[in-house]
């Protein structure tokens, strides 16, 4: 969606969350190379202005605001009856943050990436359980001692892609659970509030998945040097974790993946090869994928700004 502010610039205020990001941020700028400082800013820009950003039309006449409404009512209306497996897929090597450990195990905010995502999954309502899907080696850290403790955690093995990996989480699923969410252990800002939202639209429609309206120009190009035309943004939407799926739903997307030896680059994709729909559930920008060293920066922030 555009996201386009119906005020004059002297009537916009940035939150005191925002003002504080920035400004924290921007003590930081000196010591940065010019293209960390470029994005980082970057960054920080598009959280304040998504945390100030008035209501703006998106796609079929549907505001933000409202389908906010929409998200905080569905998160209240999610059966007693559902029972909810967690995937966090944590066996990534994190070649691009370009650190001498997988991110994952990187310290944010004094504890490990993954200990953040796992203590938030913990807290999910109606879970029943909890598989992380980690190499073997890595099983025995000290700090996942005390959420192995939780009889709701059990294991899998990672896959060598994506698909395999899910696939291989999903194995571990009782058949007991109603529902499956699959989640990026490099994603620890995801709010509760959020979670819940898009596992009602999952009850509701069978899948779904969280998504924000993409902000960028995006341009598509045939050759890498040349566009040949330039995308409708108010169509786009940039996804985000967890993808929440019916179990059986996403068994008959593997049989036809497997059939037909699709490569799918998310979880929901799976269901999109099978002709079902797939429930937009509005998530937040600061959602963020912990891919960078600059991301690591704007995540500390982030969580420090909700203490």
């Amino acid at each position: 969606c555009n996201l386009r502010s119906r005020r004059s610039p002297r009537s916009v205020m940035a939150s005191p969350t925002s003002v504080t990001m920035m400004t924290v941020l921007s003590l930081l700028m000196p010591a940065l190379p010019l293209s960390s400082a470029f994005t980082i800013r970057t960054a920080a820009l598009q959280h304040t202005q998504s945390q100030s950003a008035l209501p703006v039309q998106c796609a079929r006449g549907q505001s933000l605001a409202h389908m906010r409404v929409q998200s905080a009512a569905a998160k209240m209306c999610m059966p007693e009856s559902e029972r909810v497996a967690m995937l966090v897929l944590a066996g990534g090597s994190g070649k691009r943050m370009g650190a001498a450990k997988p991110k994952q195990f990187l310290e944010l905010m004094g504890k490990p990436v993954l200990l953040h995502s796992l203590e938030q999954m913990l807290q999910v309502k109606q879970l029943h359980t909890l598989v992380v899907v980690l190499a073997e080696e890595y099983r025995t850290l000290d700090f996942l001692a005390p959420i192995l403790k939780d009889e709701r955690v059990r294991f899998a093995n990672p896959g060598a892609e994506r698909q395999d990996s899910v696939e291989n989480g999903l194995a571990e699923v009782p058949d007991e659970c109603t529902l499956v969410a699959v989640h990026d252990a490099a994603r620890p800002l995801v709010s509760l509030d959020a979670v819940h939202a898009c596992l009602a639209d999952g009850a509701e429609h069978g899948a779904a998945v969280l998504a924000v309206p993409m902000k960028a120009t995006v341009k598509e190009s045939e050759d890498g040097k040349f566009v040949t035309r330039t995308l409708e943004r108010s169509r786009l939407w940039e996804i985000q974790t967890p993808q929440v799926i019916r179990p059986q739903l996403l068994r008959d997307g593997f049989r036809r993946v497997h059939e037909e030896n699709l490569e799918v680059t998310d979880d929901v994709s799976i269901v999109e090869q099978l002709g079902e729909p797939v429930k937009l559930t509005l998530g937040e920008y600061t959602n963020l994928k912990l891919t960078t060293p600059e991301d690591m920066i704007v995540a500390e922030q982030i969580l420090a700004s909700r203490d």
